[in-house]
């Protein structure tokens, strides 16, 4: 197991503020994380935004190191392919890794007048839906295939983005598409399970 969060530094950590989140619409939280993959035992860095409420992947990058550049280039491309209104509430929630925390990161964040939110306890469920996003592009379109070099992987990572936002039918999008539910921001019946509230009753019993 590869540590991708360093969440010691002195960069300002930011409250959890999503756990009585409901979800009702597109660009109301984006979720970010950055997760490992190896080719030939060496590892390489994946880092995503993906919109909660539609499941549509916003912004990924690929690098062969964990520098906070990877994930801003991240966050410009989801920015760049899903421009918001001048008026709009949207929250961006994260770990409080050094990637996430760094001085240029919230830089951007605050020029779009972007809420931020962090998780609190390095508990996996205060990320839930970017955890399992981590797990289905893995485990689902690359762990089948052999990569020689970081170029072979960033092909078939373009495939499996393009595969999953446009192709791939979610339960929790009433088997609609990702991009179908983004484009035309509709109301899908719920069959998510809500981690961030369930978190917050089993703190209270």
């Amino acid at each position: 197991m590869i540590a991708t969060t360093q969440s010691y530094h002195r960069f300002l950590k930011y409250p959890n503020i999503i756990r009585e989140i409901d979800l009702t619409r597109v660009n109301q939280l984006w979720v970010s994380d950055l997760t490992y993959y190896k080719i030939n035992d060496k590892p390489v860095y994946i880092s995503f935004i993906m919109d909660a409420y539609s499941k549509k992947i916003l912004g990924y990058q690929l690098a062969e190191n964990m520098e906070a550049i990877h994930t801003q280039k991240a966050l410009k491309m989801a920015l760049k392919n899903n421009p918001l209104p001048t008026q709009h509430r949207l929250i961006h929630h994260s770990d409080r890794g050094t990637q996430y925390c760094c001085d240029e990161y919230i830089k951007i964040l605050k020029k779009h007048h972007i809420q931020i939110s962090m998780t609190e306890n390095g508990d996996p469920l205060e990320n839930a839906i970017a955890e399992r996003l981590n797990g289905i592009i893995k485990e689902e379109y690359l762990e089948h295939y052999q990569f020689k070099n970081i170029q072979e992987l960033h092909y078939k990572l373009d495939q499996a983005v393009n595969y999953y936002n446009a192709e791939r039918p979610h339960l929790s999008c009433s088997m609609k598409t990702p991009d179908h539910v983004h484009k035309n921001n509709i109301v899908t019946v719920r069959k998510w399970k809500n981690y961030y509230k369930a978190k917050t009753k089993n703190q209270t019993t």
